[in-house]
């Protein structure tokens, strides 16, 4: 546990200095990463963000500073997915930067319509589970994260799964150890409902004035 906290601390300490080098001297979210997204990254996340293959996160919403710390991970090999391994070993800082920087420029869309009816009673014990621990405190009341938290709302449902469950059982690194200390004494079943709640999240509407 301390070998994963120590990297962990390296990876938070590496993102952060790739994130804060001066803009003078790094490239822009601009045409020239908005063309490499489209070469590069649309096929599987979407042109728009928004992923329709399974396993595959949606980016649409996600804060750069999210991003540009997961792509550090798997460029260290410290998140295991081969595809994006492969990709971020070939990228530099400024890349990393680069990436996250228009990531963070993608608006956040609707989720695809779910395959089957949402069950309301399910849906109602996701919001009791997220409530419990604590998942709006982070994640915030609207789901839609900030900073190095994810956008969590909208996000494909077998992928919430996927991580939580990988952070349940420590094959899923995080920026820090708090997401597998909130989930640790979960039961999977509950992960599976927090994933389900978290996917067909509608952000309430604002109060009329």
């Amino acid at each position: 546990m301390a070998l994963i906290a120590n990297d962990e601390s390296l990876a938070q300490q590496k993102s952060r200095n790739a994130a804060a080098a001066p803009a003078a001297a790094a490239p822009t979210a601009g045409a020239d990463y908005a063309k490499r997204f489209a070469e590069v990254c649309a096929a599987c996340h979407g042109a728009d963000g928004r992923s329709d293959m399974p396993g595959t996160p949606t980016l649409a919403g996600q804060h750069s500073f999210y991003a540009i710390t997961q792509l550090f991970l798997f460029r260290e090999g410290r998140r295991d997915n081969d595809a994006m391994t492969a990709i971020a070993k070939t990228l530099k800082d400024d890349d990393l930067r680069g990436f996250s920087d228009f990531i963070g420029t993608l608006p956040p869309v609707p989720a695809s319509p779910p395959s089957t009816p949402t069950d309301p009673a399910r849906l109602s014990r996701g919001r009791e589970l997220a409530q419990q621990h604590k998942c709006f405190f982070c994640h915030g009341n609207d789901l839609a994260g900030g900073q190095q938290v994810p956008r969590i709302a909208g996000q494909r449902e077998e992928y919430l799964q996927m991580s939580l469950q990988g952070y349940k059982s420590g094959k899923r690194p995080g920026y820090t150890m708090a997401m597998s200390e909130a989930v640790s004494q979960i039961a999977p079943t509950d992960l599976d409902t927090l994933a389900y709640f978290a996917a067909r999240f509608v952000t309430p509407a604002a109060p009329a004035k």
